[in-house]
């Protein structure tokens, strides 16, 4: 799977991250300050891997900060992408299945090394809900991107 990540810190957890990734098989695109010369500001790199998932470069996204709260922000406000703030493994599966997310965003200060392994696990064990309401629900997130992009 193809995954952009972005980091306004280069934090342990941010290297941890893209490392873990990688050695999960999947390919791994850098923005901010996990990569030399990019913006590091949590909204630009937070918005330019978001942007990978909207425009087809990324299947998915994983945001980061300190909290994970603006990265979470800025990743919601490109049209296409359904990011969950998620400290824990339960949070993370929820997203996945009820809210069909696709940027995973997480707070540089709360996760650790073992519990980002297992929100990862979640996250990638997690599928979306097939549930009639559930996807009702989806869709309709789907068109408050179509008439925020048409303002």
């Amino acid at each position: 799977m193809r995954i952009s990540v972005s980091s306004d810190m280069d934090e342990p957890v941010a290297r941890l991250l893209v490392a873990e990734l990688r050695r999960r098989g999947h390919e791994v695109r850098t923005h901010g300050a996990l990569r030399p010369g990019a913006d590091a500001q949590w909204a630009a790199c937070s918005e330019a891997a978001a942007r990978d998932v909207a425009d087809g470069a990324a299947d998915q996204a994983v945001v980061c900060c300190w909290t994970g709260t603006g990265a979470s922000i800025a990743a919601n406000k490109v049209p296409g992408v359904r990011a969950a703030l998620c400290t824990d493994a339960v949070t993370a599966d929820g997203a996945r299945r009820w809210n069909d997310a696709n940027a995973l965003a997480l707070s540089l200060r709360l996760t650790s090394e073992p519990l980002l392994k297992e929100i990862l696990d979640a996250w990638f064990a997690g599928a979306p809900s097939q549930d009639p309401d559930d996807r009702q629900n989806v869709a309709r997130v789907g068109r408050l991107d179509a008439v925020r992009t048409d303002s």
